[in-house]
């Protein structure tokens, strides 16, 4: 009798050992589970230099917004934002990159405005396995030679509006070119894929020359664009470096001397900073323009009640739009956003659909898909209201507007 009130005691001594570890366990496991549901975005871009107005500031509200859209923090959710200035050098957005992913637990990256930052962060995030959502930089190279499984390029690339505005500028009779270009990995992409499509079209490049960034005076580039009497001279750069250009064109007559200018990559801020004046007529590719259904437009009014300088561009559209569908992913992963690879793999598998770009895909090389637009800038009298700049000449549909997968030099593609 002894014995068996021992063994039973013994027994329940067991039991009650084996019900505590494994509600440890499960606490455990819970415990993870809700830290899996813990994500922090990074926006990283130009802050106070010349591309702040195509994405900077305004990317991080769009960033914001994405957040308080996406429905997660109504589901348990704790996600955080971070910006920070990455000035426009490699170095600094990668030492900053690095502090992000090894001290603050950052787990993706958005907007990464200028290509040499955008290779770059494209590296790190490679090497430290997180996401990088990539709608700021231009070089196709970011889904070509470069590309990684931690990337997703989102609103445009140098292929796009390559074809976009120079096919179209071929085709109505500019065939031959000059170009004057950022000397630095994005007007390096830009002048080799406008020059690819301008030959392919039967036109002719006559020469090119190369600009330091964030050039003040363009006088020297203009004469020889000038005596090159190319009928198109097509300006691979971006920013104040392309409004600089222009403005300076007009003064030493170019336009009306008969030469044609090409902006290869402008923005809404862009055609502001000119006027319609100066900027009438100009021809150019985006993928997002503020005015063009209701869901954009209503999008815009809700952006700038907070971002009151401007309607969004087409970099912070891709913000918001990017991380909408990275949070689809991480819904749809049920949580773990630390595994950069495994999140844009899902992102790659699920159909995007979002009120700004519409509905498209994701490649295996990383290349967001959706139609481009060819637009025209109006004149002044053609202007009805505030921000009412484009009028639209062509649709380039999905499958058109980017390099065909067949063409690609990402590996990715090679080993699918």
């Amino acid at each position: 009798m002894k014995r068996s009130i021992a063994a039973s005691i013994k027994t329940a001594q067991v039991m009650t050992a084996l019900v505590m570890t494994t509600s440890l366990v499960l606490a455990g496991s819970a415990s993870a589970q809700t830290m899996d549901k813990v994500a922090k975005v990074g926006a990283l871009g130009d802050q106070s230099g010349l591309y702040q107005d195509i994405g900077g500031p305004g990317s991080t509200v769009a960033a914001q917004m994405a957040i308080e859209d996406s429905g997660l923090l109504a589901k348990g959710w704790k996600i955080d934002l971070i910006s920070a200035d990455h000035q426009n050098k490699p170095d600094v957005a990668v030492n900053i990159g690095k502090q992000w992913i090894d001290v603050e637990k950052v787990d993706v990256f958005v907007d990464l405005a200028a290509s040499n930052v955008g290779l770059a962060i494209a590296n790190l995030a490679k090497d430290k396995n997180v996401v990088n959502l990539n709608s700021g930089s231009g070089s196709s190279d970011l889904t070509g030679s470069q590309c990684t499984p931690n990337t997703v390029h989102w609103s445009y690339d140098t292929y796009m509006l390559a074809n976009g505005t120079g096919r179209a500028l071929v085709k109505s009779g500019g065939d031959t070119w000059f170009f004057i270009s950022a000397d630095y990995a994005f007007g390096q992409a830009l002048e080799r894929d406008t020059t690819a499509a301008v030959t392919a079209g039967g036109g002719k490049v006559l020469g090119s020359v190369k600009h330091p960034l964030n050039t003040a005076d363009f006088s020297s580039f203009l004469l020889q664009a000038q005596s090159s009497k190319a009928k198109v001279i097509g300006l691979a750069n971006a920013g104040g470096d392309t409004t600089n250009a222009i403005k300076q064109a007009a003064e030493f007559g170019i336009v009306s001397g008969g030469q044609k200018l090409a902006g290869m990559l402008m923005f809404l801020t862009d055609v502001h900073s000119l006027g319609l004046n100066v900027a009438q007529g100009l021809n150019f590719t985006e993928s997002f323009y503020w005015d063009m259904n209701d869901q954009t437009r209503a999008f815009t009014k809700r952006f700038m009640e907070r971002f009151k300088k401007n309607p969004p561009t087409m970099v912070q559209a891709g913000v918001y739009a990017s991380l909408i569908h990275y949070f689809k992913a991480l819904e749809a992963l049920g949580g773990n956003p630390h595994d950069g690879r495994a999140v844009v793999a899902k992102m790659k598998e699920l159909p995007t659909d979002d009120p700004l770009f519409g509905k498209g895909s994701i490649r295996i090389d990383g290349r967001k898909i959706h139609p481009a637009y060819l637009f025209e800038v109006k004149k002044p009298s053609e202007s009805k209201y505030p921000w009412d700049y484009y009028k639209l000449v062509a649709t380039i549909p999905a499958d058109e507007a980017f390099l065909p997968l067949e063409k690609s030099a990402c590996p990715l593609v090679k080993k699918s």
